[in-house]
Protein backbone atom coordinates (compact mmCIF):
# COMPACT_ATOMS: atom_id res chain seq x y z
CA UNK A 1 0.00 0.00 0.00
CA UNK A 2 1.44 3.41 -0.97
CA UNK A 3 2.65 5.75 1.74
CA UNK A 4 0.97 9.18 1.58
CA UNK A 5 3.35 12.03 2.40
CA UNK A 6 2.28 15.69 2.37
CA UNK A 7 4.78 18.48 1.64
CA UNK A 8 3.85 22.12 2.19
CA UNK A 9 6.27 24.48 0.42
CA UNK A 10 6.01 28.22 1.07
CA UNK A 11 7.89 30.59 -1.21
CA UNK A 12 8.19 34.34 -1.33
CA UNK A 13 5.32 34.75 -3.82
CA UNK A 14 3.15 31.70 -3.20
CA UNK A 15 2.71 28.31 -1.64
CA UNK A 16 1.96 24.77 -2.76
CA UNK A 17 0.84 21.61 -1.07
CA UNK A 18 1.81 18.28 -2.57
CA UNK A 19 0.76 14.70 -2.09
CA UNK A 20 3.69 12.36 -2.56
CA UNK A 21 2.99 8.66 -2.94
CA UNK A 22 5.84 6.31 -2.11
CA UNK A 23 5.55 2.76 -3.39
CA UNK A 24 8.97 1.43 -2.42
CA UNK A 25 10.69 1.92 -5.77
CA UNK A 26 9.40 5.30 -6.89
CA UNK A 27 7.69 8.52 -5.84
CA UNK A 28 4.79 10.24 -7.56
CA UNK A 29 3.97 13.88 -6.85
CA UNK A 30 0.60 15.58 -7.21
CA UNK A 31 -0.15 19.25 -6.58
CA UNK A 32 -3.15 19.44 -4.26
CA UNK A 33 -3.35 23.14 -3.57
CA UNK A 34 -1.60 26.32 -4.59
CA UNK A 35 -2.02 29.97 -3.73
CA UNK A 36 -0.36 33.30 -4.34
CA UNK A 37 0.58 35.65 -1.55
CA UNK A 38 2.65 38.76 -1.04
CA UNK A 39 3.97 40.80 1.86
CA UNK A 40 1.62 43.55 3.03
CA UNK A 41 2.90 47.11 3.40
CA UNK A 42 1.54 48.77 6.53
CA UNK A 43 2.71 51.76 8.59
CA UNK A 44 6.20 51.81 7.02
CA UNK A 45 6.60 48.08 7.56
CA UNK A 46 6.37 45.03 5.30
CA UNK A 47 4.61 42.03 6.84
CA UNK A 48 3.67 38.46 5.91
CA UNK A 49 0.00 37.61 6.29
CA UNK A 50 0.59 34.61 8.54
CA UNK A 51 -3.10 34.04 9.23
CA UNK A 52 -3.75 33.80 5.49
CA UNK A 53 -0.86 31.34 5.08
CA UNK A 54 -2.26 29.22 7.93
CA UNK A 55 -5.70 29.34 6.29
CA UNK A 56 -4.21 28.12 3.01
CA UNK A 57 -2.38 25.35 4.89
CA UNK A 58 -5.71 24.18 6.32
CA UNK A 59 -7.37 24.31 2.91
CA UNK A 60 -4.56 22.22 1.46
CA UNK A 61 -4.74 19.66 4.26
CA UNK A 62 -8.50 19.27 3.77
CA UNK A 63 -7.80 18.47 0.12
CA UNK A 64 -5.11 16.02 1.22
CA UNK A 65 -7.50 14.32 3.65
CA UNK A 66 -9.95 13.83 0.79
CA UNK A 67 -7.32 12.71 -1.72
CA UNK A 68 -5.75 10.23 0.72
CA UNK A 69 -9.04 9.06 2.29
CA UNK A 70 -7.81 10.46 5.64
CA UNK A 71 -4.76 8.19 5.47
CA UNK A 72 -2.00 10.79 5.74
CA UNK A 73 1.16 9.00 6.83
CA UNK A 74 3.44 12.03 7.20
CA UNK A 75 3.57 15.80 6.82
CA UNK A 76 6.43 18.32 6.48
CA UNK A 77 6.81 22.08 5.91
CA UNK A 78 9.58 24.13 4.32
CA UNK A 79 9.78 27.85 3.58
CA UNK A 80 12.05 30.84 3.12
CA UNK A 81 14.27 31.61 6.09
CA UNK A 82 15.01 34.34 8.64
CA UNK A 83 11.49 35.70 9.18
CA UNK A 84 9.87 34.97 12.52
CA UNK A 85 7.10 35.77 14.96
CA UNK A 86 7.15 35.91 18.74
CA UNK A 87 4.59 33.72 20.48
CA UNK A 88 3.37 34.11 24.06
CA UNK A 89 3.31 31.23 26.57
CA UNK A 90 -0.42 30.93 25.85
CA UNK A 91 0.18 30.64 22.09
CA UNK A 92 -0.85 34.14 21.01
CA UNK A 93 1.05 36.00 18.30
CA UNK A 94 2.87 38.82 20.08
CA UNK A 95 4.36 40.25 16.88
CA UNK A 96 3.40 40.14 13.24
CA UNK A 97 5.96 38.49 10.99
CA UNK A 98 8.08 41.07 9.18
CA UNK A 99 9.25 40.27 5.65
CA UNK A 100 12.95 39.90 4.90
CA UNK A 101 12.39 42.66 2.31
CA UNK A 102 11.34 45.11 5.04
CA UNK A 103 13.83 47.99 5.13
CA UNK A 104 13.90 48.50 8.91
CA UNK A 105 17.28 46.80 9.24
CA UNK A 106 18.83 49.11 6.62
CA UNK A 107 18.42 52.14 8.84
CA UNK A 108 20.21 50.36 11.70
CA UNK A 109 22.83 48.45 9.73
CA UNK A 110 25.76 50.75 10.52
CA UNK A 111 25.00 50.60 14.26
CA UNK A 112 24.58 46.82 14.13
CA UNK A 113 27.99 46.33 12.54
CA UNK A 114 29.51 48.55 15.21
CA UNK A 115 28.28 46.03 17.79
CA UNK A 116 30.03 43.24 15.92
CA UNK A 117 31.89 43.88 12.65
CA UNK A 118 30.99 41.96 9.52
CA UNK A 119 34.25 40.00 9.41
CA UNK A 120 33.89 38.89 13.03
CA UNK A 121 30.30 37.78 12.39
CA UNK A 122 31.38 35.81 9.34
CA UNK A 123 34.21 34.08 11.19
CA UNK A 124 31.81 33.14 14.01
CA UNK A 125 28.95 31.82 11.87
CA UNK A 126 30.05 31.34 8.27
CA UNK A 127 26.77 32.96 7.21
CA UNK A 128 26.59 35.64 4.57
CA UNK A 129 26.34 39.19 5.82
CA UNK A 130 22.96 40.48 4.72
CA UNK A 131 20.47 43.00 6.10
CA UNK A 132 17.65 40.43 6.09
CA UNK A 133 19.36 37.96 8.44
CA UNK A 134 17.41 37.13 11.58
CA UNK A 135 20.21 38.58 13.72
CA UNK A 136 19.88 41.92 11.95
CA UNK A 137 16.11 41.89 12.52
CA UNK A 138 16.45 41.09 16.22
CA UNK A 139 19.30 43.58 16.63
CA UNK A 140 17.13 46.28 15.07
CA UNK A 141 14.37 45.49 17.57
CA UNK A 142 16.86 45.96 20.42
CA UNK A 143 18.16 49.26 19.01
CA UNK A 144 14.61 50.54 18.48
CA UNK A 145 13.56 49.70 22.04
CA UNK A 146 11.36 46.73 21.18
CA UNK A 147 13.31 44.17 23.21
CA UNK A 148 10.54 44.18 25.82
CA UNK A 149 8.70 41.96 23.33
CA UNK A 150 11.22 39.19 24.03
CA UNK A 151 10.10 38.69 27.64
CA UNK A 152 8.64 35.21 28.26
CA UNK A 153 7.94 34.78 24.53
CA UNK A 154 9.27 32.25 22.00
CA UNK A 155 10.74 33.04 18.60
CA UNK A 156 9.44 30.72 15.89
CA UNK A 157 10.41 30.78 12.22
CA UNK A 158 7.55 30.37 9.75
CA UNK A 159 7.55 26.53 9.38
CA UNK A 160 8.00 26.08 13.13
CA UNK A 161 5.20 28.54 13.83
CA UNK A 162 2.76 26.68 11.58
CA UNK A 163 3.82 23.31 13.04
CA UNK A 164 3.31 24.70 16.55
CA UNK A 165 -0.30 25.58 15.72
CA UNK A 166 -0.73 22.10 14.25
CA UNK A 167 0.94 20.07 17.02
CA UNK A 168 1.40 22.31 20.07
CA UNK A 169 5.15 21.59 19.96
CA UNK A 170 7.67 24.43 19.92
CA UNK A 171 11.04 23.79 18.30
CA UNK A 172 13.52 25.30 15.87
CA UNK A 173 14.66 23.13 12.99
CA UNK A 174 18.43 22.90 12.42
CA UNK A 175 18.76 24.12 8.81
CA UNK A 176 16.62 27.20 9.36
CA UNK A 177 18.54 28.00 12.55
CA UNK A 178 21.83 27.59 10.69
CA UNK A 179 21.18 30.60 8.42
CA UNK A 180 20.10 33.02 11.17
CA UNK A 181 23.62 34.47 11.72
CA UNK A 182 23.35 33.39 15.37
CA UNK A 183 24.32 29.72 14.98
CA UNK A 184 27.66 28.11 15.80
CA UNK A 185 28.43 25.15 13.51
CA UNK A 186 31.21 23.97 15.80
CA UNK A 187 28.76 23.33 18.66
CA UNK A 188 25.50 22.96 16.69
CA UNK A 189 23.85 25.49 19.00
CA UNK A 190 23.15 29.18 19.36
CA UNK A 191 26.31 31.31 19.57
CA UNK A 192 26.43 32.70 23.13
CA UNK A 193 28.91 35.45 22.27
CA UNK A 194 26.71 36.86 19.49
CA UNK A 195 23.56 36.72 21.61
CA UNK A 196 25.32 38.50 24.47
CA UNK A 197 26.76 41.27 22.30
CA UNK A 198 23.39 41.99 20.67
CA UNK A 199 21.45 41.73 23.98
CA UNK A 200 19.29 38.88 22.70
CA UNK A 201 18.15 36.50 25.46
CA UNK A 202 18.76 32.82 24.68
CA UNK A 203 15.45 31.97 26.36
CA UNK A 204 13.46 33.18 23.35
CA UNK A 205 14.71 30.27 21.26
CA UNK A 206 13.00 26.88 21.13
CA UNK A 207 15.05 23.65 21.29
CA UNK A 208 16.82 22.75 18.03
CA UNK A 209 15.49 19.68 16.22
CA UNK A 210 17.42 17.70 13.62
CA UNK A 211 15.88 17.06 10.19
CA UNK A 212 14.92 13.47 9.55
CA UNK A 213 13.08 12.99 12.82
CA UNK A 214 9.41 12.77 13.86
CA UNK A 215 8.19 15.93 15.59
CA UNK A 216 4.88 14.51 16.85
CA UNK A 217 1.24 14.11 15.90
CA UNK A 218 -1.28 16.82 15.16
CA UNK A 219 -3.16 18.02 18.22
CA UNK A 220 -6.73 17.09 19.10
CA UNK A 221 -7.79 20.72 18.63
CA UNK A 222 -6.29 20.81 15.14
CA UNK A 223 -7.85 17.45 14.26
CA UNK A 224 -11.29 18.65 15.34
CA UNK A 225 -10.91 21.85 13.34
CA UNK A 226 -10.06 19.97 10.15
CA UNK A 227 -12.14 16.86 10.65
CA UNK A 228 -9.27 14.38 10.62
CA UNK A 229 -8.09 11.54 12.80
CA UNK A 230 -4.66 13.14 12.81
CA UNK A 231 -1.25 12.32 11.40
CA UNK A 232 2.45 12.59 12.28
CA UNK A 233 4.48 15.68 11.42
CA UNK A 234 8.11 15.14 10.45
CA UNK A 235 10.99 17.55 10.91
CA UNK A 236 12.32 18.07 7.39
CA UNK A 237 14.97 20.50 6.15
CA UNK A 238 12.70 23.46 6.75
CA UNK A 239 14.85 25.97 4.90
CA UNK A 240 13.48 25.55 1.39
CA UNK A 241 16.92 25.72 -0.23
CA UNK A 242 18.18 22.93 2.02
CA UNK A 243 15.27 20.75 0.93
CA UNK A 244 15.81 21.63 -2.73
CA UNK A 245 19.52 20.78 -2.68
CA UNK A 246 18.70 17.29 -1.38
CA UNK A 247 16.69 16.64 -4.55
CA UNK A 248 19.57 17.58 -6.85
CA UNK A 249 21.20 14.98 -9.08
CA UNK A 250 23.99 14.12 -6.67
CA UNK A 251 26.42 13.87 -9.59
CA UNK A 252 30.05 14.31 -8.53
CA UNK A 253 31.54 17.78 -9.11
CA UNK A 254 28.21 19.30 -10.05
CA UNK A 255 27.35 22.90 -9.21
CA UNK A 256 23.76 23.39 -8.10
CA UNK A 257 21.46 26.32 -8.85
CA UNK A 258 18.17 26.26 -6.96
CA UNK A 259 16.25 28.74 -9.03
CA UNK A 260 13.12 30.40 -7.66
CA UNK A 261 12.42 33.93 -6.45
CA UNK A 262 16.01 33.75 -5.27
CA UNK A 263 18.58 31.79 -7.22
CA UNK A 264 20.83 29.95 -4.80
CA UNK A 265 24.10 29.00 -6.46
CA UNK A 266 26.18 26.48 -4.61
CA UNK A 267 27.70 23.08 -3.94
CA UNK A 268 27.61 20.38 -1.31
CA UNK A 269 30.57 19.72 0.98
CA UNK A 270 31.23 17.59 4.03
CA UNK A 271 31.84 20.52 6.37
CA UNK A 272 31.80 24.34 6.58
CA UNK A 273 34.51 26.31 4.79
CA UNK A 274 35.05 29.58 6.67
CA UNK A 275 38.03 31.73 5.70
CA UNK A 276 39.02 35.19 4.47
CA UNK A 277 38.21 34.37 0.83
CA UNK A 278 34.69 33.31 1.77
CA UNK A 279 34.30 36.54 3.75
CA UNK A 280 35.59 38.66 0.87
CA UNK A 281 32.91 37.32 -1.46
CA UNK A 282 30.25 36.86 1.23
CA UNK A 283 29.87 33.14 0.50
CA UNK A 284 27.41 31.46 2.83
CA UNK A 285 27.79 28.28 4.86
CA UNK A 286 24.44 26.66 5.58
CA UNK A 287 23.33 23.46 7.25
CA UNK A 288 21.70 20.40 5.76
CA UNK A 289 20.83 16.90 6.90
CA UNK A 290 23.54 14.85 8.62
CA UNK A 291 26.78 14.43 6.64
CA UNK A 292 25.80 17.14 4.15
CA UNK A 293 26.69 20.83 4.13
CA UNK A 294 26.04 23.63 1.65
CA UNK A 295 28.32 26.41 0.38
CA UNK A 296 26.39 28.99 -1.60
CA UNK A 297 25.69 32.46 -2.86
CA UNK A 298 22.39 34.26 -3.35
CA UNK A 299 21.50 35.77 -6.73
CA UNK A 300 18.32 37.72 -7.34
CA UNK A 301 16.71 34.84 -9.29
CA UNK A 302 13.32 35.03 -10.97
CA UNK A 303 12.35 37.98 -8.76
CA UNK A 304 13.06 40.48 -11.54
CA UNK A 305 11.03 38.45 -14.06
CA UNK A 306 8.15 38.11 -11.60
CA UNK A 307 8.14 41.87 -11.07
CA UNK A 308 8.31 42.57 -14.82
CA UNK A 309 5.38 40.24 -15.46
CA UNK A 310 3.36 41.84 -12.65
CA UNK A 311 4.09 45.31 -14.02
CA UNK A 312 2.84 44.37 -17.49
CA UNK A 313 -0.22 42.83 -15.87
CA UNK A 314 -0.93 46.15 -14.13
CA UNK A 315 -1.00 47.66 -17.64
CA UNK A 316 -3.57 45.02 -18.67
CA UNK A 317 -0.93 43.11 -20.65
CA UNK A 318 -0.87 39.47 -19.55
CA UNK A 319 2.13 37.37 -20.58
CA UNK A 320 3.03 33.81 -19.64
CA UNK A 321 6.67 33.05 -18.92
CA UNK A 322 6.74 31.03 -22.15
CA UNK A 323 5.59 34.08 -24.09
CA UNK A 324 8.19 36.23 -22.33
CA UNK A 325 10.96 33.82 -23.34
CA UNK A 326 9.71 33.67 -26.93
CA UNK A 327 9.84 37.48 -27.06
CA UNK A 328 13.39 37.42 -25.65
CA UNK A 329 14.56 35.16 -28.49
CA UNK A 330 13.53 37.82 -31.02
CA UNK A 331 15.69 40.48 -29.33
CA UNK A 332 19.36 41.02 -30.28
CA UNK A 333 21.84 39.26 -27.97
CA UNK A 334 24.05 41.09 -25.46
CA UNK A 335 22.56 44.51 -26.19
CA UNK A 336 22.14 45.26 -22.49
CA UNK A 337 23.62 43.56 -19.46
CA UNK A 338 23.02 44.51 -15.82
CA UNK A 339 24.22 43.46 -12.40
CA UNK A 340 21.05 41.73 -11.19
CA UNK A 341 22.24 42.04 -7.59
CA UNK A 342 22.37 45.83 -7.61
CA UNK A 343 20.50 47.16 -4.56
CA UNK A 344 17.98 49.07 -6.67
CA UNK A 345 16.47 45.77 -7.85
CA UNK A 346 15.91 44.45 -4.34
CA UNK A 347 12.64 46.25 -3.51
CA UNK A 348 9.33 45.61 -5.29
CA UNK A 349 7.76 48.02 -7.75
CA UNK A 350 8.66 49.82 -11.00
CA UNK A 351 11.14 47.11 -12.03
CA UNK A 352 11.03 47.96 -15.74
CA UNK A 353 11.83 51.59 -15.01
CA UNK A 354 14.65 50.57 -12.66
CA UNK A 355 16.22 48.39 -15.36
CA UNK A 356 15.84 51.12 -17.96
CA UNK A 357 17.34 53.79 -15.68
CA UNK A 358 20.25 51.48 -14.88
CA UNK A 359 20.95 50.85 -18.58
CA UNK A 360 20.55 54.50 -19.52
CA UNK A 361 23.31 55.41 -17.04
CA UNK A 362 25.69 52.81 -18.47
CA UNK A 363 24.81 52.62 -22.16
CA UNK A 364 23.09 55.90 -22.96
CA UNK A 365 20.06 53.89 -24.11
CA UNK A 366 17.74 51.31 -22.59
CA UNK A 367 15.68 48.23 -23.51
CA UNK A 368 12.13 49.15 -24.37
CA UNK A 369 10.30 46.08 -25.67
CA UNK A 370 9.27 43.06 -23.60
CA UNK A 371 11.77 40.89 -25.48
CA UNK A 372 14.68 43.28 -24.94
CA UNK A 373 13.95 43.56 -21.22
CA UNK A 374 13.53 39.81 -20.66
CA UNK A 375 16.64 38.96 -22.69
CA UNK A 376 18.63 41.52 -20.72
CA UNK A 377 17.59 39.91 -17.43
CA UNK A 378 18.16 36.31 -18.54
CA UNK A 379 21.59 36.95 -20.05
CA UNK A 380 22.61 38.91 -16.96
CA UNK A 381 21.42 36.17 -14.63
CA UNK A 382 23.44 33.55 -16.50
CA UNK A 383 26.54 35.76 -16.29
CA UNK A 384 26.09 36.22 -12.55
CA UNK A 385 25.56 32.48 -12.05
CA UNK A 386 28.95 31.81 -13.62
CA UNK A 387 30.69 34.49 -11.59
CA UNK A 388 29.36 33.00 -8.35
CA UNK A 389 30.14 29.42 -9.37
CA UNK A 390 33.73 30.46 -10.06
CA UNK A 391 34.01 31.92 -6.57
CA UNK A 392 32.61 28.75 -4.96
CA UNK A 393 35.01 26.61 -7.02
CA UNK A 394 37.94 28.68 -5.76
CA UNK A 395 36.76 28.44 -2.13
CA UNK A 396 36.06 24.69 -2.13
CA UNK A 397 38.65 23.46 -4.63
CA UNK A 398 35.92 21.67 -6.60
CA UNK A 399 36.47 21.46 -10.36
CA UNK A 400 32.90 21.58 -11.63
CA UNK A 401 32.02 19.33 -14.56
CA UNK A 402 28.29 20.08 -14.84
CA UNK A 403 25.55 22.33 -13.51
CA UNK A 404 22.23 21.10 -12.12
CA UNK A 405 19.43 23.70 -12.22
CA UNK A 406 16.56 22.72 -9.96
CA UNK A 407 13.35 24.38 -8.85
CA UNK A 408 10.82 26.39 -10.84
CA UNK A 409 13.53 28.14 -12.85
CA UNK A 410 14.65 24.79 -14.29
CA UNK A 411 11.54 24.92 -16.49
CA UNK A 412 13.00 27.91 -18.32
CA UNK A 413 14.66 26.46 -21.39
CA UNK A 414 16.09 29.90 -22.13
CA UNK A 415 17.80 30.20 -18.75
CA UNK A 416 19.14 26.64 -18.83
CA UNK A 417 20.57 27.13 -22.32
CA UNK A 418 22.11 30.51 -21.48
CA UNK A 419 23.72 28.97 -18.38
CA UNK A 420 25.16 26.08 -20.40
CA UNK A 421 26.51 28.58 -22.94
CA UNK A 422 28.24 30.88 -20.47
CA UNK A 423 29.58 28.02 -18.32
CA UNK A 424 30.63 25.95 -21.34
CA UNK A 425 29.39 22.96 -19.35
CA UNK A 426 26.39 20.66 -19.66
CA UNK A 427 23.34 21.74 -17.68
CA UNK A 428 20.94 19.19 -16.24
CA UNK A 429 17.53 20.70 -15.52
CA UNK A 430 15.15 19.39 -12.92
CA UNK A 431 13.43 18.38 -10.90
CA UNK A 432 11.20 21.44 -11.04
CA UNK A 433 9.60 20.61 -7.70
CA UNK A 434 12.93 19.95 -6.04
CA UNK A 435 11.94 21.56 -2.75
CA UNK A 436 8.86 19.36 -2.32
CA UNK A 437 10.80 16.23 -3.30
CA UNK A 438 13.62 17.05 -0.90
CA UNK A 439 10.99 17.59 1.79
CA UNK A 440 9.48 14.19 1.02
CA UNK A 441 12.71 12.16 0.99
CA UNK A 442 13.60 13.56 4.42
CA UNK A 443 10.15 12.45 5.62
CA UNK A 444 10.98 9.01 4.25
CA UNK A 445 14.24 9.09 6.22
CA UNK A 446 12.34 10.11 9.36
CA UNK A 447 10.07 7.07 8.91
CA UNK A 448 13.07 4.77 8.26
CA UNK A 449 12.01 4.02 4.69
CA UNK A 450 15.39 5.08 3.34
CA UNK A 451 18.75 5.08 5.10
CA UNK A 452 20.66 7.67 3.06
CA UNK A 453 20.00 10.74 0.95
CA UNK A 454 21.73 8.91 -1.93
CA UNK A 455 18.85 6.41 -1.83
CA UNK A 456 16.36 9.26 -1.89
CA UNK A 457 18.08 10.84 -4.88
CA UNK A 458 17.97 7.53 -6.70
CA UNK A 459 14.23 7.38 -6.06
CA UNK A 460 13.86 10.85 -7.58
CA UNK A 461 15.97 9.96 -10.63
CA UNK A 462 13.87 6.83 -11.16
CA UNK A 463 10.65 8.84 -10.92
CA UNK A 464 11.30 12.15 -12.72
CA UNK A 465 12.98 12.73 -16.07
CA UNK A 466 15.76 15.33 -16.33
CA UNK A 467 16.69 17.33 -19.44
CA UNK A 468 20.24 18.00 -20.62
CA UNK A 469 21.45 21.19 -22.31
CA UNK A 470 24.81 21.41 -24.08
CA UNK A 471 26.73 24.65 -24.72
CA UNK A 472 26.06 26.66 -27.88
CA UNK A 473 28.20 29.54 -29.18
CA UNK A 474 30.44 29.24 -26.11
CA UNK A 475 33.23 31.34 -27.63
CA UNK A 476 31.02 34.42 -28.01
CA UNK A 477 29.59 33.93 -24.53
CA UNK A 478 33.14 33.76 -23.15
CA UNK A 479 33.94 37.08 -24.80
CA UNK A 480 30.75 38.70 -23.48
CA UNK A 481 31.36 37.29 -19.99
CA UNK A 482 34.79 38.94 -19.89
CA UNK A 483 33.16 42.25 -20.86
CA UNK A 484 30.48 41.75 -18.20
CA UNK A 485 33.07 41.08 -15.48
CA UNK A 486 35.15 44.09 -16.42
CA UNK A 487 32.14 46.39 -16.54
CA UNK A 488 30.32 45.34 -13.37
CA UNK A 489 32.49 43.15 -11.16
CA UNK A 490 36.08 44.40 -11.42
Amino acid sequence: MPMNLIAFDIGGSGGKMFLGKYTGGSISLHTLHRFEHAAVSMNNGLYWDVLRIYQELCRGIKKAIEAADDQIDSFGIDSFCNDFALVSPEGDLVTQMRSYRDNRTIRCLEQLYQIMPEKELYQATGNQNAPFNCLMQLGTMVLENQSYLFKNNTLLFLPDLLLYYMTGIRKTEFTIASVSQMFDFSTSSWHPGILKKFSIPKQIFAPIAAPGSILGRTSEAFNRELGTTGFPAATVCEHDTASAFLASSGLPNSAIISCGTWAIVGAETDAPVINSYGYKYNIANEGSIKNHHRILKNVMGTWLLQEIRAEYRSRNLEYTYTEMEAAALTAPPFAYLIDVDDERFYSPGSMIEKIQDYCMLRYGSAPSSLGQIVRCVNESLAMKYRWNIEKIAHLTGIHFESVNIIGGGSQSGLMCQFTANVMNLPVISGPAEATALGNIIVQLAAHKKIETIAQGRELIRNSFAAKRYTPVNAQEWEKQYTTFKNRFLS
